[in-house]
């Protein structure tokens, strides 16, 4: 098992009943704001995340579809854990920007994707492609967040 601490805590927590709900809980009430979506991360490996939340009213739009800004909250999500997880210990990262499109509505609960290639960790800007999926595996909103990558500074 990898040293990372993130990967380290999910795996500790995947060894209790209700494991994943538990994880997710505990990680969105750490960063706030993920909490809007009640997310459940699904999979988290070096390089690739998965979270899914249920398409309730709090999350829909005006249409009964669920609203792209929360579909972009469990990008980032997934996006922000994918890379704790994966990130070298000699590394640090921040978020730079955001470009998604919408290629279809989002009728039903979703799963947001984050995922880099295997080498992709090096300094400067790095593409983190997003994606989330309807239930039936469509693609409702597709893109990429770019994150800067530099070296830890030396105490």
């Amino acid at each position: 098992m990898s040293d990372n601490y993130v990967l380290k805590t999910y795996h500790k927590f995947l060894s209790l009943p209700f494991g994943r709900k538990l994880f997710s809980w505990y990680s969105a009430r750490r960063a706030p704001y993920f909490a809007t979506i009640s997310p459940l991360i699904t999979d988290l490996r070096p390089n690739r995340c998965e979270v899914q939340f249920r398409k309730r009213k709090k999350v829909q739009n005006h249409i009964g579809t669920a609203h792209v800004i929360a579909i972009c909250n469990g990008l980032e999500m997934a996006m922000g854990f994918m890379c704790e997880a994966s990130i070298p210990k000699h590394l640090r990262w921040i978020p730079k920007s955001m470009a998604v499109e919408y290629p279809a509505k989002a009728p039903t609960d979703i799963r947001c994707v984050a995922q880099v290639p295997e080498n992709a960790w090096q300094p400067g800007n790095l593409e983190v492609e997003v994606k989330a999926y309807d239930t039936s595996d469509n693609v409702v909103v597709e893109g990429s967040i770019t994150v800067w990558v530099s070296e830890k500074t030396k105490r």
